[in-house]
C-alpha cells in the first residue's frame, strides 16, 4: 500500500474503531457485544493453536529430556563412583560392616513397627551422675531429640532419653536399676513392669499372679500415653526363669533382654510413634525346632542261628 493521504486516513480510522471496540468490550463485561465474535474466533483458531502446541511441545520436551538426561547421567555416574568407594571402604573395615548390619536390622524393626526414628551413634558410656547404666549419643535437640523418647536398636529396647543437649543426648539403659518399663506378654497380653538389674536379667512383676508362664515366652513394651517415654511393641526379652514363690497377687519373672547393653554402637531414637500398636509384629521370628533324627537298626541273622538253612 502506498503512503498516501487516503491510506493515512484509513489507518487512523481503523485505529479509532479498534479503540472503540476495546472500550465497549471493557464496559460491557460479561455482556459485551463482541463476546460472540471472541467465542467464534476461539472456536475457529483454537484447534489450530492446539495443533501447533501438540507439534511444538514434544520437541521442547525432547530437548529438556536430553538436557536432563545428561545431568542425570553425570549424577548417576558420580553416585556410582561414591557407592563403589564406600563399598570398598566398608569391605575392608569389619567395624563398618558390623555397623551396616546393625543399621539394616534397626531399619527393619522401624519399618515393621512403623516407628519414625533418628539414627545415632554411641560416643560415650556412663555419666557424671554416679554409676548409672547410661550412654551418650551424637544426636540432640538440633536433630529433633527430646527428653523421654524411646531408644532402640536392631535387637529391641535400649532405653529412654533422659538429658538432651544441642548435639548430644544421654540415654538411660533398660538394665539400669532406676529403669522401669511397662511390658506385655506375647499372645496372652498379660501386663507387667520390667526393672533393670545391671548385668543380671530384667526383673518383671506380672500383675496377674495366676497367669500361666513358661520359659521362652517373650515380652514387648506396653507403651505410654502419647508414646512417651515408651512406644508400644518394641521387643524387650525372653523369659529365662520363673520365681516359684509367688505372693498370689503378682508373679515374678526374670527376662533375658534382647539387647546386649555392653556392646551398643548404632541406635535409633523414636521421634514419631506408630499410628497403631504393632502388637507382636516386631518380635523376631521364632527359630524352627530342630528335628530329632530317627535311627533305624536292622539286625541281620548270624550264621548258624536257629531258623537258618545251612548247606552241608
Amino acid at each position: 500500500m502506498r503512503d498516501t493521504k487516503e491510506s493515512r486516513l484509513l489507518l487512523v480510522l481503523l485505529i479509532a474503531i479498534a479503540f472503540a471496540l476495546i472500550t465497549v468490550d471493557i464496559r460491557g463485561g460479561r455482556n459485551s457485544p463482541v463476546d460472540g465474535a471472541r467465542q467464534a474466533a476461539a472456536a475457529a483458531f483454537g484447534p489450530i493453536e492446539n495443533g501447533l502446541s501438540s507439534a511444538v511441545n514434544p520437541v521442547g520436551d525432547a530437548v529438556s529430556a536430553v538436557r536432563d538426561s545428561g545431568t542425570r547421567h553425570d549424577r548417576l555416574a558420580t553416585l556410582e563412583k561414591e557407592n563403589a568407594a564406600l563399598k570398598a571402604k566398608l569391605g575392608s573395615d569389619d567395624r563398618n560392616r558390623s555397623r551396616l548390619n546393625q543399621l539394616d536390622k534397626m531399619l527393619k524393626i522401624a519399618g515393621e513397627g512403623q516407628y519414625g526414628i533418628k539414627g545415632a551413634q554411641v560416643i560415650a558410656i556412663g555419666s557424671a551422675q554416679g554409676f548409672s547404666w547410661t550412654i551418650t549419643i551424637d544426636a540432640g535437640a538440633n536433630d529433633g531429640i527430646e527428653r523421654d523418647m524411646t531408644v532402640l536398636n536392631g535387637d529391641g529396647l535400649v532405653g529412654r532419653v533422659t538429658t538432651v543437649g544441642p548435639d548430644t543426648a544421654t540415654v538411660l539403659l533398660a538394665n539400669d536399676p532406676d529403669f522401669t518399663v511397662g511390658t506385655r506378654m506375647e499372645n496372652s497380653d498379660e501386663l507387667g513392669f520390667a526393672s533393670g538389674q545391671g548385668d543380671r536379667p530384667l526383673r518383671v512383676e506380672l500383675l496377674n499372679g495366676k497367669t500361666e508362664v513358661k520359659k521362652g515366652d517373650r515380652l514387648v513394651t506396653f507403651g505410654s500415653q502419647a508414646d512417651k517415654p515408651f512406644v508400644p511393641g518394641v521387643p524387650v526379652g525372653v523369659v529365662s526363669r520363673i520365681d516359684p514363690s509367688g505372693s498370689g497377687l503378682t508373679r515374678t519373672l526374670y527376662v533375658t533382654p534382647y539387647v546386649g547393653f555392653t556392646k551398643l554402637d548404632v541406635v535409633g531414637v523414636v521421634v514419631q510413634g506408630p499410628k497403631r500398636d504393632p502388637r507382636d509384629e516386631v518380635l523376631p521370628r521364632k527359630p524352627k525346632p530342630t528335628p530329632t533324627p530317627t535311627v533305624t537298626v536292622t539286625v541281620s541273622p548270624s550264621a548258624g542261628a536257629p531258623g537258618t538253612n545251612e548247606q552241608q
